[in-house]
């Protein structure tokens, strides 16, 4: 119940997924995690490594808010290791390129043909613009875009501005800015948790943009 003193019911439900499901859950995503630490490329400042993790957390954070605790779990958090595991190959829709390697590698920790097909659904549903048609999408797209509205959201928009430059998406500081307030004002979280937990923050983080804006103090 968050008080660290008695286990609840949806912790003793957690220990036995962990010891009764078929899926080998924590082999697949130390897997995953090695390979994306060692084969991604250091000009994925925002699409990196710690990225996976992030949303791998967050997407745990938010199912178990919202009464996920049965294998549903698992394959969650697997999808969220597995979603940007395309940047390997390719930087454009690299979604198709993850759930291949979903598919190839997942059977060997104990996926079934039917799991490792929620899971790819659970990949392309990070598509821009979000679409879920179910409560484990709604999950992972509100993991996946988790920090629009957290304290740390400036520094993680900083990393991605990085990388869009880099990789010649944008041409300047005020245009990413701009960028910004559109997709933030479009953009909606799902989950009662996020809508929430982070809804009121975004919101904020927004008008912080919308300032800078208006201030006008852009190098570029």
């Amino acid at each position: 119940n968050a008080e660290g003193i008695f286990p609840n019911e949806s912790f003793h439900q957690l220990v036995n997924l962990h010891f009764f499901s078929k899926i080998n859950y924590l082999k697949a995503e130390k897997f995953i995690l090695n390979k994306l630490k060692n084969e991604l490329s250091p000009k994925l400042h925002y699409h990196s490594f710690e990225h996976s993790k992030d949303v791998t957390k967050q997407a745990e954070r938010i199912a178990l808010s919202e009464g996920i605790t049965d294998e549903d779990l698992f394959l969650l958090k697997t999808a969220a290791t597995y979603h940007d595991a395309g940047f390997i190959q390719k930087y454009e829709k690299n979604e198709e390129v993850g759930a291949k390697m979903a598919e190839e590698i997942l059977p060997k920790f104990g996926y079934t043909k039917a799991h490792i097909e929620r899971i790819k659904e659970l990949i392309f549903v990070t598509q821009i613009p979000h679409q879920p048609k179910n409560k484990l999408e709604e999950i992972m797209c509100d993991a996946d875009l988790d920090y629009l509205g957290r304290d740390d959201f400036h520094t993680i928009a900083d990393q991605l501005r990085r990388e869009l430059r880099e990789h010649g998406k944008i041409n300047s500081d005020r245009q990413w800015d701009e960028i910004q307030v559109s997709f933030l004002t479009q953009h909606r979280y799902f989950t009662k948790t996020s809508i929430d937990t982070r809804r009121p923050k975004k919101l904020q983080n927004l008008e912080d943009i919308k300032q800078r804006l208006q201030n006008n103090e852009y190098a570029d």
